[in-house]
C-alpha cells in the first residue's frame, strides 16, 4: 500500500512566506538550551461555550494565557476513532515529542552523516516551535497534538499526530475568501508512522475545524503538494476544495514541487 505524504509548512512567526528551506547550521540552538527554557505564566480560568455544526454546545475550559497549564487547556477538542485531540502542554517533554513527530514526518535522509543531520532537523524544528508559542497571542496560534483515548497512566500517554493552527491575514489568500479579513491556516500535519492510515489525520483535521468555530473564523486555509494524491485526497475528503496552485514558473525555474491552496468554510451557527 502506497504511503500519504503530508506536505508541512514550518512557520516562524506570522511571516506567510517562509522560506521553504531550512538553514541547519545559521541558527542551530543547543538542545540543552532549547529544552530547559520553560514557560511559567500565570494563568486564569474561564468557562466558555462553543456551538458545532450540528448545533449541540461544546463546553470548552480555556487558560488565559500563553502557555497550556494542563490537559484541560482546551479540553479535547475531538473524540474520534480511539484518538481524542487537545492542545499541546507547554512542557519540555511534550514540545520535545511535537517535534520528534514533525521531524520524522518531513526529514529527507541524507546518504552521508544521516543521524547527525536528523538530529539537527529535529533541534531546527523545536526552534521553530518554541519562536511559534513566545511570539504568537493565545488565541492566534494552537499547536494541537492527538493521542489515544484510554491510557493505563495519563502520564505515560503517547502522542501519535500533531498539526499547527495558525490565524493569518495573506492578502493573496483573502482574495479568496468571501467577506473575510483573517483565516485559520493549517500547517505542520504529521502522524507517527506506526499509527498512520488509522484516521489520526482526519481526526487532527476535525479538530482544527472546531477551533476554528471556536475562535470565531469562517475559513480554514492549507497548502497540498499538487503531486500528493494521498494527501490531497485526504484534504478533499474533509472538505477542502483547490482554488489555486503555484505559478507554473516555480516548479520549471526553480525545481520547487508545486502547491495547490485548499480553502474549507466552516458554519459557524
Amino acid at each position: 500500500m502506497a504511503s500519504t505524504t503530508i506536505s508541512m509548512e514550518l512557520r516562524l512567526g506570522f511571516n506567510p512566506h517562509p522560506p521553504t528551506n531550512f538553514n541547519l547550521f545559521l541558527s542551530i540552538k543547543t538542545p540543552n538550551i532549547l529544552f530547559l527554557k520553560k514557560v511559567n505564566k500565570s494563568q486564569r480560568l474561564y468557562n466558555c461555550t462553543s456551538v458545532s455544526s450540528s448545533g449541540q454546545q461544546l463546553q470548552e475550559l480555556v487558560v488565559d494565557g500563553g502557555g497550556g497549564g494542563g490537559k484541560g487547556y482546551f479540553g479535547n477538542l475531538v473524540k474520534e476513532h480511539g484518538w481524542q485531540v487537545r492542545r499541546m502542554v507547554e512542557k519540555d517533554d511534550e514540545m520535545r515529542s511535537v517535534a520528534n513527530i514533525q521531524a520524522e514526518a518531513f526529514y529527507e535522509p541524507v546518504f552521508f552523516f544521516n543521524d547527525v543531520f536528523f538530529q539537527f532537523f529535529q533541534a531546527e524544528v523545536l526552534s521553530g516551535l518554541l519562536y511559534r508559542l513566545r511570539n504568537s497571542p493565545s488565541d492566534r496560534y494552537a499547536c494541537l497534538v492527538a493521542e489515544m483515548t484510554t491510557s493505563d497512566s495519563e502520564e505515560n500517554q503517547q502522542l501519535v499526530g500533531v498539526v499547527d493552527a495558525t490565524v493569518f491575514r495573506d492578502a493573496s489568500v483573502l482574495q479568496h475568501l468571501s467577506g473575510a479579513d483573517e483565516y485559520l491556516y493549517v500547517s505542520g500535519i504529521a502522524v507517527l508512522r506506526s499509527f498512520r492510515r488509522k484516521k489520526v489525520a482526519s481526526v487532527l483535521l476535525k479538530s482544527c475545524e472546531k477551533l476554528a468555530r471556536f475562535w470565531g473564523y469562517k475559513y480554514l486555509v492549507l497548502r497540498a503538494y499538487e503531486d500528493d494524491l494521498g494527501a490531497r485526497t485526504l484534504y478533499t475528503n474533509a472538505g477542502y476544495k483547490v482554488v489555486s496552485s503555484d505559478p507554473i514558473w516555480t516548479s520549471s525555474l526553480i525545481g520547487r514541487r508545486r502547491r495547490v491552496l485548499m480553502i474549507k468554510q466552516c458554519n459557524l451557527t
